[in-house]
């Protein structure tokens, strides 16, 4: 038996029961709901967190995880605890068959970091490009056939793939990673950008398509006014 605490942001008028801005917490709803887990969710305005927080891991932030005395504060090493103890043949395994599904797309949010949080116009171009270039990287990934696509006896080669997720035809722990990201490249380039990302980049829309087609997506993410909440001091005028 385990205890699952994730981080939820609030506005200050909300009523309490809205899911906030983490994609670190939606990472792990999502990894839960893979497997197939029975969870509850609890709302906390992190400006008014209740003292059990505070007495339970003391100076961090959620999301967390406590099993029996341990407390689990890294998201990281609680993806892992949750592969390793929600196993087969109870649970399915979510890791990635392909290493290179677990980079794919990591550069995306580091290069939309500094593009929106950048005020000055002069270097905005030059930003919006290597956002650009990360996307178009993903896309080219994402396009790319993997190995078990590829048959070897056969005399077509295989130059494309149309897979819908990272890693082939299912949701995995790469996907959990990546995709609340891309959703909040997605939502805040648009509104305080106005960029959108290229339809050009049909690879990367099959994916976000197919994600936003999969209830363990779609009913994870916040509502786009919690992340244009959450980006409302981050995302730089320029001028």
């Amino acid at each position: 038996v385990f205890t699952f605490s994730c981080r939820f942001e609030l506005f200050e008028d909300f009523d309490g029961q809205s899911i906030g801005n983490c994609p670190f917490s939606q990472r792990l709803f999502m990894v839960l709901w893979l497997k197939g887990v029975t969870f509850d969710v609890t709302t906390v305005d992190m400006k008014r967190k209740p003292d059990i927080l505070k007495d339970l891991a003391p100076g961090a932030q959620p999301p967390f995880l406590l099993y029996g005395s341990e407390v689990k504060t890294d998201t990281n090493k609680i993806e892992e605890f949750l592969e390793e103890h929600l196993c087969p043949p109870k649970y399915p395994r979510l890791a990635a068959r392909n290493p290179e599904s677990n980079t794919a797309g990591l550069d995306v949010f580091s290069k939309f970091s500094a593009y929106v949080k950048n005020s000055n116009p002069q270097t905005n171009e030059n930003l919006e490009k290597g956002l650009l270039k990360a996307l178009k990287k993903l896309d080219d990934y994402l396009g790319s056939p993997l190995p078990d696509e590829i048959d070897e006896n056969s005399a077509d080669e295989v130059i494309s793939s149309s897979r819908p997720f990272l890693d082939g035809q299912a949701l995995t722990l790469a996907d959990c990673n990546l995709l609340p990201k891309i959703h909040i490249v997605k939502v805040v380039c648009l509104k305080y950008r106005n960029f959108t990302i290229p339809q050009s980049l049909t690879n990367l829309w099959r994916y976000l398509n197919a994600a936003y087609a999969r209830e363990e997506f779609s009913s994870t993410c916040p509502v786009d006014e919690e992340i244009y909440f959450a980006y409302s001091s981050v995302a730089k005028a320029l001028k």
